[in-house]
Order: structure tokens, then sequence, then C-alpha cells
């Protein structure tokens, strides 16, 4: 079976996955991309997302999509070429307190995980950008984002090696990107992506230049 084969039985089972018990209606979040070269892994799907069954499709990821289109990557390009996971791939729904969405639970993550590793196997990504905190934890070690944004990282896990760029969650909801010299460190990883995504052959790198 070829990778493209194997990355389509893949999307077919997880689609299908019901391990966490969520309500009826609520379903895992797939990724659109053929052939990646890259892999990108959020934390969660929202309630926007879960609605129309995109990842990123609300405003963090208007967000999101700008950051990757000054690393020189379109949106349609980025979703096509970059395989979007997540840490979790169904809408937790809303928080306890009111504000924002559960965080889900570490049997929620524990179960995606197999999921996640089996993507990190077919994929086998030479770039990994982990978005937002539970995402980077998962690659990373526990530390301030402001160690963490802006550098690069090889690491090597089940399937191999990739280099991983960390980026901070874009939602509105975050200050950490508005704060002291959290923008330059967010436009230092930005310009890192766009020249990685260049090297490998994922958009023409122009945005990547012009946030160096």
């Amino acid at each position: 079976m070829s990778a493209d084969d194997e990355l389509r039985a893949h999307c077919r089972a997880l689609a299908s996955c019901r391990l966490c018990g969520h309500p009826a209606g609520v379903a895992p979040i797939l990724s659109e991309a053929v052939r990646p070269r890259a892999m990108l892994v959020g934390q969660a799907p929202g309630k926007v997302e879960s609605a129309g069954g995109r990842p990123f499709a609300g405003r963090a990821g208007k967000t999101l999509f700008r950051w990757l289109e000054q690393a020189g990557v379109d949106e349609a390009t980025a979703r096509r070429r970059i395989y979007i996971a997540a840490v979790t791939r169904c809408y937790p729904g809303p928080s306890p307190s009111g504000r924002g969405d559960r965080v889900p639970s570490r049997e929620e993550q524990d179960a995606c995980g197999e999921w996640l590793e089996r993507e990190l196997a077919i994929v086998r990504p030479k770039l990994l950008i982990p978005v937002g905190r539970l995402a980077i934890e998962r690659f990373l070690p526990d530390m301030p984002l402001d160690r963490l944004i802006g550098r690069a990282f090889d690491i090597r896990h089940a399937a191999g090696a990739s280099l991983i760029v960390p980026l901070p969650h874009p939602s509105g909801a975050s200050s950490w990107i508005h704060q002291g010299d959290h923008p330059r460190l967010l436009a230092r990883a930005i310009a890192r992506i766009g020249r990685e995504l260049e090297r490998i052959g994922v958009g023409d790198g122009p945005g990547a230049r012009s946030v160096a």
C-alpha cells in the first residue's frame, strides 16, 4: 500500500472513531492534505470546526493562516500540503466555567494520541508545527513559551526525526503574543517556518523574507 493509500485509509478509520463517547453529532475533524510534507498539530477543534468539519475554520484559524501566509504559503496550499492534526480530534464542548472550550481530559488525549502516532508514521514529516501549549507539550519539555517560540528543535519519535518549530495559540483570547518582545519571537518563528517549508517544497517562501 502506498503512503497516499495508507493516509486515506487512516482518515476513513479516524472519521468513524467514537472512543471518547462524545454526544451524537460530534465527530473527529479531518485534515484535507494530499501528499503532505509537513504536519501541524493543534490542540482541539472548537465549536465552529465541529459544525463545519474543517480544522482551524474559526477566528483562531484566520490568524493561523495569516501567519502561514506571511511564511509564504496561502491557506489553500497549506490545507493541501500540510497535514493538520490535533492533540484531540473532537470538539470537547464548552468549559464548565462558561468561558471558552473545555480542556480535553487526559483520557481523551491518550485515546487520540494513538491516531497522532499513526499519522507521524505515515506522513514522516520533516517539519512539525505544534500550535498552542497543549500541542507543544506533546513534543517538547514544559518550559515558558518565550523559551520555545522563535526557536527550532530537532526531535526523534517512533516514526523517525522531525524539526519542530512551535507557535503560540492564535486565539484572540491569548494575550501572550502581544506582551513584551513576544511579537519579535513570533515573527522569528514564522520566518523559520517559511524557510523550512520552502526547503521541503511547500510554498514559495517570499512571505518568510518579509517577516525576517
